[in-house]
């Protein structure tokens, strides 16, 4: 309705009855792209009338100028701002000026093949359950178009979609009009759905959980709490719990390596193309058949590393929700690494940092955790590796704990009080989740993104933010108590030997517990595995590998602790399987 207020009608060809509601999806999905439009055009004026003397390293005045001619500059992140950055950068390169405003830096937005039916009306598209089976099956009533050019209403009959629905979609749930999109030929809709949840507290927090990414480990986290003290204090029962997605991980830097290979040989045929036509010759047909063909196969694995990618974050949000629940926490806190710059650590490494999925895993846990209640709050990742949990003393960081070299992997307090000495990301965790703990009353919604964030940090309660760790005192405090002998075991020696022609020595073997072996082996024996190991694979089962057998479709976690344990599910997300499944 924005544009009707605008007064910017639709113009509908000679002869063609469209409806007007109809006319209204129309509209809407056009304001979409304009909205969008509009934004990247105000970033793109901002940049320009703000540009630094050196557009790969700003100073701390051009940064806080840059923010100024934002229309929300705190919100906007930094990465956002270097990849424009680049982009007038490559402009300016090409053509010796800068451009004038966005328009010249990139191409005019498509609308892309879909319907928006939020926008129309139970007249034209109506939704609801199957009567036949409601839990699994809906319906969609849509009037539609029995012509391509339909002259009169006459022309426009109703269709009856029947579809499936997720088995992830609760049965009260309130189904909303869908999004209908067309893929390879199929028919795809995305289907809403409304259900009542509790409302997330912004601050009031009593326990939590917190998570720190990784690159090897992608999650590492922990449960924290504070106490009822008049001055409460961080505890944690120092338990880490981990989230390893090394196999997905390595299937998706091959895909990566594999598309930018495609992508290498595409630009060489563009260029032989190009320049034969300069020559005033004609295309070879070899070359335009070879070129057809790469870019299938680009857009094929493009498609795979999306879905990996979102099998992958939807693994991790269940992970991070579910550990929520089983400690009863009301909050996650998670460090804000939108703005990671990759820098000096080697090209191999600063991309697979740069590839890390960590906006689709924001979007995935807030969306799990919000049907629970359950808060997602992003804290600032300022200083979080870089001291100790306990005293706050600045970490000596090195490979291992064997290995005193200079590395990134373990860390140690110098300070002789403390001492403490133990993984970089697992006094990360501890970092965030007191910062995020000690500031809760510096929280905020950002409207933009919908997510509650907090922006800066105080250093008076930074300092106060230590964490304790809550264990079991397994200190002696007197002799040990005398263990009752178990039933096996033998409590006299082996008989002596006979003194026949066949004399064997006897009475050497001493008393101790019989050895015992598996009467029967069921067929999963050779690839029993703990939750953090990968086993050998047996057979390769391309359709779906269980938990052992495979490698890329796997993700280890830690268990939920208090809940019973379950075998592997089965993915209905192609690509990922592991012992925390993802809907």
């Amino acid at each position: 309705m924005a544009l009707r207020r605008l007064g910017w009608p639709v113009t509908v060809p000679q002869g063609v009855y469209v409806p007007d509601r109809v006319v209204r999806i129309a509209q809407e999905q056009a304001g979409r792209v304009l909205r969008s439009a509009w934004w990247r055009a105000e970033v793109t004026a901002a940049l320009l009338a703000t540009w630094p003397a050196d557009p790969a390293r700003r100073t701390e005045g051009e940064w806080e100028a840059l923010r100024a001619a934002l229309p929300d500059g705190g919100a906007v992140a930094s990465g956002v701002l270097l990849a424009r950055t680049r982009q007038i950068a490559a402009f300016q390169a090409r053509h010796s000026r800068l451009p004038a405003d966005v328009t010249e830096c990139e191409s005019a937005p498509g609308a892309g093949g879909q319907v928006v039916l939020a926008a129309a009306d139970r007249q034209l598209a109506t939704l609801q359950r199957c009567p036949e089976d409601p839990f699994r099956y809906a319906v969609l009533t849509l009037r539609m178009p029995l012509r391509p050019d339909p002259a009169c209403r006459a022309d426009w009959h109703p269709v009856r979609i029947r579809f499936r629905l997720p088995p992830h979609v609760p049965a009260a749930a309130v189904l909303r009009p869908p999004t209908l999109r067309v893929r390879e030929g199929r028919l795809l809709l995305d289907v809403p759905y409304a259900q009542a949840v509790l409302k997330p507290e912004r601050a009031g927090h009593r326990r939590a959980v917190a998570f720190d990414w990784g690159l090897n480990t992608l999650l590492t986290g922990g449960t924290l709490y504070l106490t009822d003290e008049a001055q409460p204090r961080v505890v944690t029962d120092a338990r880490p719990v981990y989230f390893r997605a090394t196999g997905v991980l390595a299937k998706a830097d091959r895909l990566r390596i594999h598309a930018e290979r495609i992508g290498a040989r595409i630009d060489r045929l563009r260029t032989l193309i190009t320049s034969r036509q300069e020559r005033g010759m004609r295309p070879d047909p070899w070359l335009v058949a070879k070129l057809a063909a790469l870019e299938a196969e680009r857009d094929r694995v493009a498609r795979r590393r999306t879905r990996l990618n979102a099998a992958l974050a939807k693994a991790a949000a269940r992970f991070m929700t579910d550990h929520a629940i089983a400690a009863g926490a009301s909050v996650i806190y998670l460090e804000d690494l939108r703005d990671m710059q990759a820098r000096g650590k080697g090209r191999t490494l600063n991309t697979r940092l740069s590839q890390t999925v960590r906006g689709a895993f924001v979007t995935h846990v807030r969306h799990r955790a919000a049907a629970h209640g359950i808060a997602v709050v992003i804290v600032p990742p300022q200083g979080t590796s870089k001291h100790c949990p306990r005293c706050l003393t600045e970490f000596r960081h090195h490979k291992a704990p064997n290995r005193r070299a200079a590395g990134w992997a373990w860390a140690t307090c110098p300070n002789i009080a403390c001492g403490y000495s133990t993984g970089r990301d697992n006094a990360a965790w501890q970092r965030i989740g007191a910062r995020g703990l000690t500031h809760q009353h510096q929280t905020r919604l950002d409207r933009t993104a919908g997510v509650f964030v907090i922006r800066s940090v105080v250093e008076a309660l930074d300092r106060t933010g230590t964490v304790q760790h809550q264990t079991r005192d397994r200190t002696k405090s007197g002799p040990t108590n005398k263990r009752p002998v178990p039933g096996k075991r033998r409590r006299v020696p082996a008989p002596p030997g006979n003194r026949g022609p066949t004399a064997r020595r006897g009475g050497k073997r001493p008393a101790g517990r019989t050895p015992t072996h598996p009467r029967h082996r069921s067929r999963r024996w050779s690839r029993q595995q703990g939750p953090n190991a990968i086993g050998t694979p047996v057979r390769h089962q391309p359709d779906g590998a269980r938990l052992g057998a495979g490698f890329h479709r796997h993700a280890h976690t830690t268990p939920t602790r208090g809940w019973p344990s379950h075998s592997p599910e089965r993915s209905r997300t192609r690509g990922i399987a592991q012992e925390t499944q993802a809907d």
